[in-house]
């Protein structure tokens, strides 16, 4: 499912992600299609909403179908709207059933992206490290969530994509200091080697569970059970924390 066209105006993809997004508010579309295959599913601890966002250019989208599909293309179109990609991953022997949206990136379509940050429970800032513009306009993204954003509780992952290229302009350690600041996860990856890229999910979705209060009320009347790590157990495909605050 997606907005992607090389050949649309922006004016024709504006309106098709508008109607998209009234459908979903009505309930329809992929949440609400989501929300009824969790219901079916016995196993399933909880049903997760992850967004994606950045600047344009910087590989949100990448980082998604090398998480989802475990594909890379070099000319990937420009996100038109939204996309939106369905995975579940078992973390610390509890699954999860990840609802992932990756927005745009174009100051056109900002517009059309309030209405995906409500309810959203993890949210991964991506900036490209060998575009430093892409990371002095963090700030701007970190606002534009606490005005949208319909949780205090919020779990924030910073991904510093592109890391298997030579020109990199943007040094990690300023990436981990601005997460440190910001109380937020972080870490470096390439959507294009896959480095960094399932530990990013799998630790923003391991924090998520460990804050109750973001999930657990929308499965009070589940029976579900909150599975616990033995003692001596590594976390997730990382074998530990690769993810710092």
């Amino acid at each position: 499912m997606t907005f992607k066209n090389k050949h649309a105006s922006a004016a024709q993809c504006a309106r098709a992600a508008a109607f998209r997004a009234a459908g979903l508010r009505a309930g329809r579309g992929p949440a609400g299609l989501v929300a009824e295959q969790v219901r079916l599913d016995g196993d399933v601890l909880t049903t997760l909403k992850i967004l994606i966002i950045g600047e344009s250019g910087v590989g949100k989208s990448s980082l998604l179908l090398r998480f989802t599909d475990d594909t890379f293309d070099p000319e990937l179109a420009a996100t038109i709207g939204v996309d939106f990609k369905v995975k579940t991953i078992s973390v610390d022997g509890n699954k999860a059933k990840l609802a992932i949206w990756d927005t745009a990136g174009q100051e056109q379509f900002r517009t059309l992206t309030p209405s995906y940050y409500r309810g959203a429970q993890g949210v991964i800032l991506v900036y490209d490290v060998t575009r430093r513009d892409t990371f002095l306009k963090l700030d701007n993204w970190l606002n534009e969530l606490e005005t949208y954003c319909t949780r205090n509780d919020i779990v924030n992952m910073l991904v510093g994509n592109k890391i298997d290229k030579e020109n990199c302009e943007v040094d990690r350690n300023e990436g981990l200091k601005f997460a440190r600041t910001h109380s937020m996860l972080f870490i470096e990856a390439s959507a294009k080697t896959c480095d960094g890229v399932q530990c990013a999910f799998e630790e923003l979705v391991e924090k998520i569970i460990q804050t109750p209060g973001l999930w657990e009320s929308e499965n009070q009347n589940k029976g579900v059970k909150l599975s616990h790590r033995e003692e001596g157990q590594g976390g997730g495909a990382c074998g530990g924390y690769c993810s710092v605050l």
